[in-house]
């Protein structure tokens, strides 16, 4: 008898270190075990590569794929750049669909034995509603006398909010006339894992359209920021990475973190230097009503013109330089590019821990060697809310092209009632008398 019990609690420790070994505790094993696996894409890496690679180990093979997809990648970004930005806006809106298509994908392949009843429909009728309304927010805001030029775009701006919520409401019906007796705990999940899908990809891809027309160097510099950032910090990860950085993504190290953030700033200090010189990138993207096409023309503003700013005297001593000549944007740029590298990786750890819990490696095999749209993108959402509430808190300030829009929309009498009392206001601060001495 005490053979077999010294046996068997020897058996016990064996298990207990082989799961301590590959990271899953017996908790956990019993929670995972609920959750069906969602099936590994196969690997569509072209086959001319596979060939031309062939002797190359897993490892290299893997270096030279991601690089060289990343060099084509990189190219068709700068050329949808020169495409303009009603093409970017257009891009921006295909990369969401695809990003909500394979995360609901995954919740469909991981549930998708209880045969649920439009759960794929709903998900993409809750899609059209929400793209709807921000997107009808976005031409109501930034093509308004067109709106108010066209009659059936009047109509629907009037109401706007109304319809959008008459559609949510409607699909909101159809859920609960969906619902199914021993799934309603099911479907409940699946209806949150829509809804929270649509916060993170749809709210955030709507705010980088909203730093896109604020100029494109809004647009450009964060995105390179993120890029930068991966690149360089996979970089000094392949080649210099010891050190685990988080257990979510093991292959990520120290090494790489440090070498990435300090890389992406300079780059994108350089990259905001080259960009600031042209107005096709700082000036506001707007909408010319006379040829019906999209603008980039302006004056400058001071964020974008060159100023001397003294250095400390640490730096003095080292370059020997009492002043730098910079534009105010490159400072900006530093904010920006520390955000990407030190906050902007944690949407990556977050979308690490999402697969984790579904025992997935990508989210897709869109792009071979890197997985999906949405394992691209997955910091480059929270970028965007990042820059979005950063130029709402420190750049952005009233707009009196959007107030004389607003004003011309009041009727007649309400617009001579704020006409007198702008009027007294002026009176009252001394300044309509010397601009009437000034037109006299």
């Amino acid at each position: 008898i005490n053979n077999v019990l010294g046996e068997l609690v020897h058996d016990i420790q064996d298990s207990e270190l082989k799961a301590e070994k590959d990271g899953v505790s017996d908790t956990e094993s019993k929670v995972d075990s609920g959750v069906p696996e969602v099936p590994v894409p196969p690997d569509d890496t072209p086959e001319v590569l596979n060939k031309a690679l062939s002797g190359l180990s897993s490892r290299w093979k893997n270096w030279w794929v991601r690089g060289i997809l990343t060099l084509a990648m990189i190219s068709f970004f700068f050329f949808i750049i020169y495409l303009g930005p009603m093409v970017l806006m257009m891009i921006v809106l295909c990369v969401q669909i695809k990003c909500f298509h394979e995360i609901i994908t995954i919740g469909y392949s991981v549930y998708h034995s209880y045969h649920l009843p439009w759960f794929r429909t709903l998900s993409w009728y809750f899609l059209l509603c929400v793209n709807y309304f921000f997107y009808g927010e976005t031409v109501t805001d930034y093509f308004f006398t067109l709106v108010q030029r066209e009659e059936p775009l009047r109509i629907l701006s009037k109401y706007h909010r109304f319809i959008s919520f008459a559609l949510y409401l409607t699909g909101f019906c159809m859920f609960v006339l969906s619902l199914v007796k021993k799934h309603y705990r099911l479907q409940f999940y699946m209806f949150g894992w829509t809804h929270v899908t649509l916060l993170i990809v749809v709210t955030q891809s709507h705010l980088i359209i909203h730093n896109l027309f604020e100029g494109m160097i809004w647009f450009i510099v964060p995105i390179s920021c993120v890029i930068c950032n991966d690149i360089m910090a996979y970089m000094f990860g392949f080649f210099f990475g010891r050190t685990p950085l988080i257990k979510l993504s093991p292959k990520k190290t120290w090494e790489g973190f440090i070498g990435g953030f300090f890389a992406t700033i300079v780059f994108c200090v350089m990259l905001s230097y080259v960009m600031a010189g042209y107005r096709y990138f700082v000036c506001p993207v707007e909408f010319n009503n006379d040829s019906n096409s999209f603008q980039v023309d302006c004056e400058p503003s001071e964020l974008f013109q060159l100023q001397d700013y003294a250095l400390p005297s640490i730096l003095e001593s080292v370059t020997g330089w009492t002043t730098v000549r910079l534009y105010p944007f490159q400072i900006h740029s530093i904010a920006l590019s520390s955000f990407a590298s030190i906050v902007g990786p944690f949407g990556g750890f977050f979308a690490s821990g999402f697969k984790r819990a579904f025992k997935i490696k990508d989210f897709a095999n869109t792009i071979p060697g890197h997985g999906g749209i949405m394992d691209r993108f997955d910091c480059q959402y929270l970028m965007a809310t990042f820059v979005n509430v950063y130029i709402a808190s420190f750049i952005r300030g009233p707009n009196p092209t959007k107030v004389i829009q607003q004003l011309l929309a009041l009727r007649a009498d309400q617009q001579l009632h704020i006409f007198n009392s702008l009027k007294a206001h002026l009176i009252e601060k001394g300044l309509l008398p010397a601009l009437e001495e000034a037109a006299a």
